[in-house]
């Protein structure tokens, strides 16, 4: 996690807090929690959470790019990648994960639809995954994207399984990674 240390009057988090709250940063004078550590708590939990909704959002709109289910072309796109993704794509099939798929962000368990895609990814051979991109991507072709079809599918493919293991790295919570950051520096410093 990434957190600057020491907030001045130029720090927009301060800034905002300083507005907002109508308070100097050293507000209360000799009180315990001042406006000054009320910025730094927020911007610590700002770091993790901020990165993995942003991560998850992506993926979201990964998604949201492709053919929607319940549609015309949705139900030839998704019919498509059931035929080429075989069984690997119930994982991330709208038939088979649907509403619950989704649901995943908003009740709280980020990791969810992380897990879905990268089983969905782990599971397809070097064939299936050419074949999906070549699903996707002409999917993605009939939009306003620019560059050709499998091309995109691969894109495609490459950002969903890199935003995917980003909210899977990030949902790994502080006390369970201590210990391995701590022997890892330790290492590191001994190397």
């Amino acid at each position: 996690m990434i957190v600057r240390r020491y907030l001045d009057e130029d720090d927009e988090l301060a800034q905002h807090l300083t507005h907002e709250l109508n308070t100097p940063l050293e507000w209360p004078e000799g009180g315990g929690l001042s406006t000054e550590h009320v910025a730094k708590i927020a911007a610590a939990a700002a770091c993790d959470v901020s990165y993995n909704q942003a991560a998850n959002g992506h993926l979201v709109d990964l998604f949201a790019a492709l053919p929607l289910p319940g549609t015309p072309e949705g139900r030839q796109f998704w019919d498509s990648l059931r035929r080429v993704g075989s069984d690997a794509a119930a994982y991330i099939d709208p038939a088979n994960a649907g509403g619950p798929f989704f649901d995943y962000l908003i009740n709280g368990n980020e990791a969810g639809i992380a897990g879905r895609v990268l089983s969905f990814l782990e599971k397809l051979d070097g064939q299936q995954r050419d074949a999906v991109a070549e699903v996707i991507g002409g999917a993605l072709e009939h939009n306003t994207f620019v560059a050709g079809g499998r091309y995109l599918g691969k894109l495609w493919l490459r950002d969903a399984e890199t935003s995917a293991w980003h909210v899977w790295l990030a949902s790994r919570r502080t006390h369970e990674t201590e210990g391995d950051r701590k022997r890892f520096l330790e290492a590191w410093s001994n190397a």
